[in-house]
């Protein structure tokens, strides 16, 4: 069977089963497989698969079939330019969250030569990565709740050589810092999808991300509330907070935030046009 026959039999079989982009998706696990470059595929078109490589991409395609995450599939994902190894014990990074990252780089570039930034709730790791990579001078922290999301971020801090750059915390909100910590900038991307909305979620979100990286709450509000009312108290005069939010959330969000006395709150959208984005700062 040759690279183009693999490709069009595969296509036709995740589009039968509703994978999205069918096509795209064989391609890149197939590149995945033979270990090239997705576009070197059209030009080994008549290439011929051996035995165990038809084996290992079958193997794959049967189960993005069931709708396992490509990126799970194939280990990791690129985030900010960086590859971020991923798997079922953390959300998967979003290109969205992004925006995040430029808005708290803008703001470290703000802080003075050597500010100290809080990732509350890293997941993988990605936005602290980010942030010690462009920001070298930051002294980086990286909280979470899940011991197995800690395990995989730090993985990926020693992938990227930043082990010694971002200090990993373990524990339930802020009370998992040791109390003497202020930071410059706190940044999150926390859990905001109602809880009743998480069912209707596609499958590959819903069956596979872990649902402490998605459920907040109710209303998805619960961790904006917390940050909102607690994380005030852990930033240095003059700092300030980004965190990311879901789809028709944004003026709940920043009406907490004024509520809570924060100044200066702003929203802003991400690179597809959606508020996505909350700031907000407090002067003492």
């Amino acid at each position: 069977m040759t690279v183009l026959e693999v490709i069009q039999r595969s296509t036709e079989y995740l589009q039968r089963h509703g994978v999205e982009s069918p096509r795209l998706q064989i391609e890149l696990l197939l590149a995945h497989v033979l270990k090239l470059p997705r576009l070197q595929l059209y030009l080994n078109h008549d290439r011929g698969l051996a035995e165990p490589e038809v084996t290992a991409l079958r193997a794959l395609v049967q189960r993005r079939a069931r709708h396992e995450p490509l990126q799970h599939l194939v280990g990791s994902t690129s985030f900010y330019g960086l590859e971020i190894a991923v798997s079922p014990a953390a959300l998967i990074p979003r290109p969205e969250t992004e925006t995040l990252v430029e808005l708290a780089l803008a703001a470290l570039a703000r802080r003075g030569p050597s500010p100290t930034v809080l990732d509350f709730g890293t997941g993988t790791g990605c936005i602290a990565i980010a942030l010690a990579k462009e920001s070298p001078a930051a002294a980086i922290h990286a909280l979470d709740l899940s011991e197995t999301a800690l395990a995989l971020a730090r993985r990926n801090a020693a992938t990227h050589q930043l082990t010694e750059r971002i200090r990993f915390h373990l524990g339930d909100g802020f009370a998992g810092l040791p109390p003497e910590l202020r930071f410059d900038l706190i940044v999150s991307n926390p859990p905001y999808i109602p809880a009743a909305e998480i069912a209707t979620l596609q499958p590959e979100v819903r069956d596979f991300d872990p649902r402490l990286a998605l459920d907040g709450g109710a209303d998805g509000l619960d961790f904006y509330r917390c940050l909102a009312t607690d994380a005030a108290a852990w930033l240095a005069a003059g700092g300030g907070l980004f965190a990311e939010f879901g789809d028709g959330q944004a003026e709940a969000i920043k009406q907490l935030f004024n509520a809570a006395g924060w100044e200066k709150t702003a929203i802003h959208a991400d690179l597809t046009g959606r508020p996505r984005v909350v700031e907000a700062w407090r002067t003492a």
